[in-house]
């Protein structure tokens, strides 16, 4: 019989429990683990409230620093790990992943764990970077144990002091959950591809490129629309879509003055990439920072490749010239290049799709990585139980 444990699964907002960890926090439901599901009240709950046995707790945590807010939220999270009794509080997000280790201390909860899905701090300098960076030392320290969800993104954690080897671990080959592969399946889609083309004006000989993501100046979507501006005058087939919500007024006023452009698609946010991934030929996400690139290997299980960035994270996501290409970062001729070599040669599109496949199927598969999780928990919950104290 599996042994039971009391597990907070907490994010900053909903949406991101909701869309990366939903298929795993199922898993550890199935597993036997009574799960708690803890975000801002604001937002999409529809989801998470749909998955049978998911208790889940609407809770202010502000996104942006709230001295005041932020304080409340501490205070709330004490009360709630200090009554619920959790084995493991697992925290995601920035703001969440401090609220949480001090709150989860304080209560004494034994099993306090951080994952890492990338630094907001890597793009910024000055005392920004050094007090957010300190603020990630401080998670590493609170918690007893950490994650990050790249190879390389630990060892940029690394180079700046937030931890080590031992106190930040990587599960597998890394990603935060890994793909449902049951979801992101390219022959569901099959019956539906020339409709969806069809809804979209698309024709079956176009080049089509998919954008997924946060739409904003650090994901790369300035110098990706500049780029398929520039291509589209050599390669009359070619066409953008673009899916996820605009975070920034200045690419939101951009957008609007490339409505005009029929071959460029902005689709907003959707609970479905999967549709659009199952017409596509390329995925592209030129950042200037993640933590991994989840994705990417959504992308290489619909048999997508993909056109990335060289950048902390997407080096282990993209297996360069064999899964996709990897090129620099805030560099329109770059990307443009990159871009080119596949458009012109869709055979490599297409042997580069199934290696990406084969690949997330051998390393990504949700379920693998879940196994490796609940591995996790039951040898922290052993292992302070053993030590007989809640402060790590």
């Amino acid at each position: 019989m599996n042994r039971q444990l009391k597990i907070a699964r907490i994010s900053t907002v909903p949406f991101f429990l909701d869309y990366q960890l939903k298929q795993q926090i199922n898993d550890l439901l199935d597993y036997g683990f009574d799960v708690t599901a803890i975000s801002s009240p604001d937002g999409d709950w529809s989801g998470l409230k749909n998955v049978e046995g998911l208790k889940c707790i609407p809770l202010d945590i502000a996104r942006q620093p709230a001295p005041l807010k932020d304080l409340v939220s501490l205070y709330r999270l004490y009360c709630f790990f200090k009554t619920y009794k959790f084995d493991v509080v697992h925290s995601t997000t920035p703001k969440a992943g401090l609220l949480c280790a001090i709150a989860a201390r304080i209560a004494g909860v034994s099993v306090r764990i951080h994952t890492f899905t990338g630094q907001t701090w890597a793009t910024k300098t000055g005392l920004s970077k050094i007090f957010l960076c300190f603020m990630d030392k401080c998670i590493v320290w609170l918690n007893v144990q950490c994650y990050a969800d790249s190879e390389s993104q630990r060892d940029y954690l690394n180079s700046f002091g937030v931890g080590n080897n031992r106190s930040i671990k990587v599960l597998g080959k890394g990603s935060l959950a890994g793909v449902y592969l049951k979801r992101f399946n390219p022959d569901k889609w099959n019956a539906y591809k020339q409709t969806l083309l069809n809804d979209l004006g698309l024709l079956s000989n176009d080049f089509v490129i998919v954008f997924v993501g946060r739409l904003s100046r650090e994901k790369g979507v300035f110098e990706l629309i500049e780029a398929v501006n520039q291509l589209k005058q050599i390669h009359n087939n070619l066409q953008l879509i673009l899916i996820g919500r605009c975070e920034e007024l200045e690419l939101e006023q951009y957008l609007k003055q490339c409505a005009g452009l029929n071959y460029i698609k902005y689709i907003g946010e959707t609970s479905t990439p999967e549709k659009y991934l199952s017409i596509s030929n390329l995925l592209c996400l030129p950042s200037y920072r993640e933590g991994f690139g989840t994705v990417v290997i959504e992308a290489a299980a619909m048999s997508v490749p993909t056109v990335g960035t060289k950048i902390t994270g997407l080096v282990d996501a993209i297996e360069d010239g064999v899964t996709g290409l990897l090129v620099e970062p805030d560099n329109v001729s770059e990307l443009k290049a990159g871009l080119n070599t596949l458009i012109i040669n869709r055979e490599m599109v297409i042997e580069m799709g199934k290696q990406a496949s084969v690949r997330c199927r051998m390393f990504f598969d949700s379920e693998k990585i879940s196994e490796l999780m609940v591995s996790e928990y039951l040898f922290l919950a052993d292992e302070e139980k053993g030590n007989g104290n809640g402060n790590g």
